[in-house]
């Protein structure tokens, strides 16, 4: 799961930079691995990127240098290739244009459309990164449009039907954004709609011939557009492709027929990844998260109608708005029993089981007086492997907690997601082959009570205006809604590729981990205009 971002000012001699800087920190909670920015500058690139937070890896002389009145920004959360800082985005290809790719989200036949680059296109893949086959398709595509076409071609033309031919051979969720230098900045969504987009505008600060002129911004979601100052106008659309040529002109379009496009997001976006202020496909997420609460209350009081809970408490901090919906419908006091340090990396984003685990108790601390001598209901967004849950359930026994209750406003996930969420394997899933009894037993609570995945749709379609929307939810369904099932071997390449101790050795066989290094700690991460740190 990644955040990108993507402007267009209409004042060519105004400048990107601090705009994408900080819609980037708006969306650092879709990925603390790596950041980059790339902008351009009256043709002239300027691209950084690195491992780090965005705090971290734009120092003044960076800024600086990122010049220019368009330009794209990501944060990375590696869920294919690897925490390598060469497969920090923007990638860039300097042929044809000048072209840079900012992409959310995973391919599921990367591995083929790599050999299809290679073999056929003649065009090299130099990274595992998934986002490298996008961005060389597109750009092999563009090149063979205008080639046939002649000088005299239509550019937005040849744009449309380099997209088209990305969605055609691409399979998998994803959204993103081409820079074509000199040119147009491109937002696009897959087939499904699985991974979020949105488009925003707002009066530009210069005015034509006495005309206003529009700046414009795409970004994974609508709080970033709050926040930069722009208005927040839709999502793009599954297949649709919305060109913005540098002159302000606007062209959308559906690249695939429309039985081929049908709105599937991933609704694990509503439980856990996105900001509960941001709206996604026109849903509140976080009006969808106190149904959520509302729904596990009901199904607490059904299952447990003699229940003794004393008090709710969330595991922070996505699970809070729920929590308080919870509290509420129960008829119990909502507290806050867990104190975080905001300067600990979300333990589910954390490659390897123990550095997971050893991190909780850091990231988390108890007040006692919440737990002493209580029945305590902890509330939390999700259990992926159980890792922390196990660790926060002793924390709250720890803390004098008469009996611990554990309930979940998703659904058991026993299943992988190949979209660009890290669930690799179901080895590692503490629900894999268990039901809430084995689970309570695994996890050290007294009774666990997770969703209802119907519930959990419901709460989303209920915030919305599409009672009937079909959503992709496949870590809890086994069901995917292109065409992969959990037998294909596929999924073997996914586990003997992503599973915990792959990844550790993965780490371990870099030249960085053998020089002492943080991962990905290497020049790969270069400046297109100069090489200062």
């Amino acid at each position: 799961m990644c955040g990108i971002i993507g402007i267009l000012l209409a004042d060519e001699d105004a400048h990107v930079n601090q705009m994408i800087f900080d819609g980037l920190t708006v969306l650092q909670h879709r990925g603390q691995d790596a950041a980059g920015i790339v902008t351009s500058e009256r043709g002239r690139l300027h691209l950084r990127k690195e491992n780090g937070l965005v705090k971290d890896v734009f120092q003044t002389h960076h800024m600086i240098d990122l010049r220019g009145n368009f330009g794209l920004g990501h944060v990375r959360y590696p869920t294919a290739g690897s925490s390598s800082c060469a497969e920090a985005q923007p990638l860039y290809t300097n042929f044809p244009h000048g072209i840079c790719v900012a992409h959310n989200g995973n391919l599921t036949n990367a591995e083929e459309l790599a050999e299809h680059c290679r073999n056929n296109l003649g065009r090299h893949i130099n990274t595992d990164s998934d986002s490298e086959v996008l961005l060389n398709i597109f750009a092999d595509s563009l090149i063979k449009r205008e080639t046939k076409e002649g000088s005299d071609c239509d550019m937005v033309e040849n744009i449309f039907s380099a997209v088209e031919t990305v969605m055609k051979l691409c399979k998998g969720g994803y959204a993103g954004m081409y820079l074509i230098n000199g040119v147009a900045l491109v937002g696009f969504r897959d087939p499904h709609g699985i991974r979020p987009i949105v488009m925003g505008t707002r009066k530009s600060s210069k005015a034509s011939n006495g005309t206003d002129l529009t700046d414009y911004m795409f970004a994974s979601e609508s709080v970033a557009i709050d926040t930069l100052g722009f208005e927040l106008v839709r999502d793009i659309e599954p297949s649709e492709a919305i060109i913005i040529t540098l002159d302000g002109k606007v062209h959308k379009r559906r690249c695939l027929p429309t039985e081929q496009s049908r709105l599937a997001p991933c609704i694990f976006e509503y439980v856990y990844f996105a900001r509960p202020d941001s709206i996604m496909d026109g849903i509140s997420v976080y009006e969808s998260r106190l149904k959520m609460g509302e729904k596990l209350a009901y199904q607490i009081m059904e299952r447990y109608p003699e229940h003794d809970i004393d008090v709710v408490i969330p595991i922070p901090d996505t699970s809070r708005t729920s929590a308080v919906q919870a509290a509420y419908v129960l008829g119990r006091p909502y507290r806050e029993g867990f104190i975080k340090n905001r300067y600990i990396a979300r333990t589910f984003i954390m490659p390897g089981q123990e550095t997971r685990k050893k991190s909780v108790r850091l990231k988390l601390n108890t007040i006692k007086s919440e737990f002493a001598g209580r029945n305590v209901l902890l509330v939390d967004d999700s259990v992926v492997r159980g890792t922390t849950a196990t660790e926060i359930i002793q924390m709250a026994r720890d803390a004098g907690a008469n009996k611990v209750y554990l309930t979940s406003a998703a659904p058991p996930i026993r299943y992988p997601n190949i979209y660009g969420i890290d669930i690799p394997t179901r080895h590692e899933l503490v629900a894999y082959k268990r039901n809430e009894e084995e689970i309570a037993a695994k996890l050290g609570c007294d009774w666990v009570v997770y969703q209802r995945l119907d519930d959990l749709e419901d709460s989303v379609r209920e915030s919305g205006e599409c009672l009937d929307q079909a959503y992709e939810s496949s870590c809890f369904s086994g069901t995917y809604v292109t065409g992969e099932t959990i037998n294909d071997p596929y999924f073997k390449k996914l586990h003997a590729l992503r599973n915990d101790d792959a990844k550790l050795k993965k780490l371990e066989s870099t030249g960085a981990a053998q020089a002492g290094l943080p991962p990905g700690s290497h020049e790969g991460c270069e400046n297109l205009t100069n090489k200062r740190n």
